[in-house]
């Protein structure tokens, strides 16, 4: 028997619930802006994913304050039209977490908790030093459905990677292992350490024949 769920019917807070604990693993977007001030702010967003190529898309859900006012990282997009998305490996976690927290939008994340910083090549606000790769990005278009969030449309304009990630020859990309944290439900990350073949035996190999 199958159960079938009205999500009209349900209050937002348990569509979320329902809906991040069936959408899964979702990709995690550590987000550095630049603020009127200077400063750098750092914070995780899993609603986000890659959406087109050309032009080269990214989109952003990035919720408001309970009373409706946006957060640092959502006023600095709106007032710049620049943001980077760092992508974080495992290690990288437990201060990716930590830069959730609500900070004063005077304080800056990485600065208070030790984290680098290095200047990227064609926005202004910087990438964090330590992740592997930074997605450089423009605002493109933002929408607004409610006031819990903004949905940001971003042009990804450059992109910055480790040594030996990227072999510019065949453009292939190895993450030797060490792939990107994938964000469950609640505060539940994964390790995306199992990849699965590129065929499935039980459809490409042939079958046998009926008796």
């Amino acid at each position: 028997m199958t159960l079938s769920l009205d999500l009209d019917a349900m209050t937002p807070a348990l569509r979320y619930k329902l809906l991040t604990a069936v959408v899964l693993p979702r990709p995690v977007a550590w987000v550095t802006t630049v603020g009127a001030d200077g400063v750098v702010n750092a914070a995780p967003f899993s609603f986000f994913n890659l959406f087109g190529q050309d032009p080269a898309l990214v989109i952003l859900g990035l919720e408001h304050h309970a009373d409706g006012s946006p957060k640092n990282t959502t006023e600095n997009i709106r007032r710049s039209g620049e943001f980077v998305v760092n992508i974080a490996t495992p290690d990288l976690t437990a201060s990716m977490v930590a830069t959730a927290a609500a900070y004063p939008s005077a304080v800056s994340e990485p600065q208070a908790l030790g984290l680098g910083v290095s200047p990227s090549a064609f926005v202004g606000p910087p990438r964090l030093a330590d992740v592997p790769v930074a997605i450089e990005c423009t605002l493109l278009d933002r929408l607004t459905y409610s006031p819990e969030r903004d949905i940001v449309v971003g042009r990804a304009v450059g992109l910055a990677a480790r040594d030996g990630l990227i072999d510019t020859g065949t453009w292939r990309v190895d993450w030797n292992c060490t792939y990107p944290v994938a964000r469950l439900f609640a505060d539940r990350y994964a390790r995306l350490d199992e990849i699965a073949p590129r065929t499935i035996p039980s459809l490409s190999e042939p079958k046998e024949p009926r008796p």
